[in-house]
């Protein structure tokens, strides 16, 4: 399971380092796409898949199902680490998320989101503020 956050140097042509935890359990060929929130997401290629299915579930006739498509799979890249789990972040990547010398990398189950350093202290704030209703949201049924 992929959990908990990591900081890691992100050099001015993109090159980054997978936390080793993380390397672990996703191995040496991921998929690295744009996500929600101005920032990426890192999967298996099986979780990908299904994340795919599930947001392209739409007829290609609505155009909110294509927009989606468009945003997920024309923003997505596979991506090989080496055996230190490092990476480069591609341009039109670099260019969403706007990285400065630093990333934070957050575990979440079955994804790793990659955050530009400032964009998710002020997103971690947020979130812990609103721990408890989010917590109440959450288990309304």
């Amino acid at each position: 399971m992929l959990i908990g956050y990591y900081i890691q140097k992100i050099d001015k042509k993109g090159r980054t380092a997978l936390p080793a935890k993380f390397k672990k359990v996703l191995g040496e060929k991921v998929i690295l796409s744009r996500w929600y929130e101005t920032s990426l997401a890192i999967f298996l290629p099986a979780d990908w898949s299904e994340i795919v299915n599930q947001a392209t579930r739409g007829s290609s006739i609505r155009s909110v199902s294509r927009d989606t498509e468009r945003f997920l799979l024309g923003g997505a890249y596979e991506i090989e680490l080496d055996a230190q789990g490092r990476f480069v972040v591609p341009v039109s990547l670099r260019d969403y998320v706007e990285f400065g010398s630093e990333a934070v990398f957050v575990g979440l189950g079955n994804r790793v989101e990659l955050w530009k350093k400032e964009s998710w202290e002020k997103k971690e704030k947020e979130i812990t503020k609103n721990a408890e209703k989010l917590l109440e949201e959450s288990t309304k049924g």
